[in-house]
């Protein structure tokens, strides 16, 4: 079987696929929208495409499609070492313009080169949902790889209301970026006040 075919092959297995997977009445069940997710590995299949698009391009000569699909190649190899794209650095004044409209958002301020610090006005927004959405808010800037939202609600009346809730935008709670230092944000851990009221409880 030549690449052609197996790649056609395997576009009708998960068309296929798809089709079973629908809910009753043909309709398939709507999903929110998510960030962009890096460290998942390379897709077989898109590898598989792009190889056989460099060599289809470059048996007609057309070298800006073969240096395309090396640099897609590249991409993805990249997203799944969790290492940001140093040419797709985020502008740091354009993602705070970019937040301004989101509700609940009362301002944000860079730490450093990689952590944005995003204050929100009620507990209601200081969630994971909320840094998703400002993710994809960050997303037509550049690689949202290279940087970690941090969260505190500023309407906060308690220590733990209070606490910073971070994650970098394309991997999961306590992740980072390949060479992506994690930073301590607030003045005393959660777990650590965690681990003393449990102690200062056992000794009521």
């Amino acid at each position: 079987m030549t690449m052609q075919r197996w790649l056609i092959a395997a576009a009708v297995s998960c068309v296929a696929a798809a089709g079973c997977s629908e809910a009753p009445g043909g309709n398939t069940a709507p999903t929110a929208r998510r960030p962009q997710q890096a460290g998942q590995g390379t897709n077989p299949l898109v590898t598989a495409g792009h190889l056989a698009g460099a060599e289809a391009a470059a048996l007609t000569g057309d070298q800006r499609a073969v240096q395309a699909h090396v640099e897609a190649m590249h991409h993805d190899m990249m997203r799944s070492m969790r290492l940001a794209d140093p040419s797709r650095t985020i502008d740091h004044e354009a993602a705070r313009a970019a937040l301004r409209p989101l509700p609940g958002v009362r301002s944000s301020v860079w730490i450093d080169r990689g952590n944005l610090m995003v204050l929100v006005g009620g507990a209601q927004y200081r969630s994971m949902a909320m840094i998703d959405r400002i993710c994809l808010a960050l997303e037509p800037l550049g690689d949202t790889l290279a940087v970690v939202v941090n969260m505190q609600d500023m309407t906060a009346t308690t220590s733990e209301g209070a606490d910073t809730l971070s994650r970098n935008c394309q991997l999961g709670a306590g992740e980072r970026a390949m060479l992506q230092p994690k930073r301590q944000v607030d003045a005393l851990d959660p777990e650590v006040r965690r681990v003393f009221r449990e102690q200062q409880g056992a000794h009521k």
